[in-house]
């Protein structure tokens, strides 16, 4: 929610808090041992500066037995990032190094472990086709769901 503040001094209006406040620039997203997310869907909206995805794992789980990570590419490259990143290892974060599909990513936790990850949004156009995944080998089968950018 945005809040706008008016000052009226000598005849002139000043605003304040034109940009939006922290908590529409961030979200928490819960990864569990059921290979899910609690969402399958997210927005991002196109006036925050940065963006801040936060991500916990309600699990009990080790993360090299059931790891999560969160990771936003367009939605045409999910699959290519996912099959790449098995490739790459739990070292790597199941992504592949260097890999400029990848617009932003957590590092694997695995239960009762949290992480973040804090990006610029203004790489990402409005309408276009986002997704989030968990690249972890397998995963991204089950945990994947939608960006929208208004």
């Amino acid at each position: 929610m945005r809040t706008v503040t008016k000052l009226v001094a000598a005849g002139v209006f000043v605003f304040f808090g034109a940009t939006a406040q922290a908590e529409e620039c961030s979200v928490t997203i819960d990864s569990t041992d059921q290979m899910r997310f609690d969402t399958d869907a997210m927005t991002i909206p196109s006036s925050c500066e940065e963006f801040t995805v936060n991500l916990t794992h309600s699990g009990n789980m080790a993360k090299n037995v059931m790891g999560h990570n969160w990771v936003l590419s367009k939605t045409s490259d999910l699959q290519g990032v996912a099959m790449d990143g098995m490739s790459a290892g739990l070292d790597n974060n199941y992504i592949k190094p260097g890999d400029e599909r990848v617009i932003a990513h957590t590092d694997v936790i695995g239960g009762g472990e949290s992480t973040s990850v804090t990006f610029d949004p203004s790489v990402l156009e409005v309408g276009g086709d986002y997704s989030f995944f968990c690249s972890f080998a397998g995963h991204y089968a089950l945990m994947k769901g939608t960006v929208t950018v208004e």
